[in-house]
């Protein structure tokens, strides 16, 4: 990844000091690292047998929750979570990956790493649970970080746009958290929603964006991702409203 780089002044010393612009939190290259590596797992070195099983086993499907649960295996249990893990493509990964790190690392460097890894499993399950809602009992395999990474721009919106609607690349992170009217008053967040919205609106109906890697986009979870991320973000936030630690 391309580092342009940041000229600093260190007053104490008198000089300048390169400091990367391009700098992500360790848990989020973790999180990147491991994403590639089961990917290129499934995709090298697994039959096509043994992929299909680990898709069956791992991948969310609505029509699990349409049966007893004592007359299936446990995947019910972790596939609300472990679905996130695989992608259906590598354009799918790089696709996600991409948005991970342009919303993710302000909202990790904010929340910390164990919040961090609590909140992508609770908006992973917010996400399919929103796209079972309008698809219950249907046979449809759903993969993809998207509803993680939807989370993240939800839960970016409450704090990442200062009052004046600017953004600060390196210190978005120690903005004010915007409680919900403010929010929706900001000009730049009603923006960045409408826009995002209005995406997915148009991906629903088909019009954009019509498959990721040969696969349909499940919309819904990225409606439910983003929804999770904006109302419940203070659950996470380790600043309180006013940009002070809790």
């Amino acid at each position: 990844m391309r580092d342009d780089g940041v000229e600093m002044h260190d007053e104490e010393n008198g000089v300048r000091r390169h400091e990367p612009a391009f700098n992500l939190p360790g848990s989020l290259v973790f999180v990147l690292g491991l994403l590639t590596l089961i990917h290129a797992v499934r995709t090298y070195v697994l039959s096509v047998p043994a992929d299909e099983s680990v898709l069956l086993r791992f991948a969310f499907i609505p029509a699990r929750y349409a049966v007893p649960l004592a007359d299936q295996d446990l995947s019910w249990l972790w596939s609300p979570i472990t679905y996130s893990l695989l992608h259906g493509s590598w354009e799918h990964l790089l696709f996600n990956g991409f948005w991970m790190v342009a919303f993710g690392a302000p909202v990790v460097r904010r929340i910390g790493v164990v919040r961090f890894f609590l909140f992508w499993c609770l908006s992973a399950v917010a996400a399919v649970a929103f796209h079972t809602a309008l698809h219950w009992g249907e046979m449809i395999l759903v993969v993809g970080a998207s509803g993680v990474v939807s989370g993240l721009m939800g839960a970016a919106a409450r704090f990442v746009f200062s009052p004046s609607g600017r953004i600060s690349r390196q210190f978005a992170h120690l903005n004010r958290r915007l409680s919900i009217p403010e929010a929706l008053s900001n000009r730049s967040v009603l923006v960045f929603s409408g826009i995002w919205f209005l995406t997915n609106f148009l991906v629903g109906v088909g019009q954009v964006f019509g498959s990721v890697g040969g696969g349909a986009i499940a919309w819904e979870a990225h409606i439910g991702g983003f929804l999770f991320g904006f109302l419940f973000f203070p659950i996470f936030d380790r600043l309180d409203g006013e940009g002070r630690r809790d």
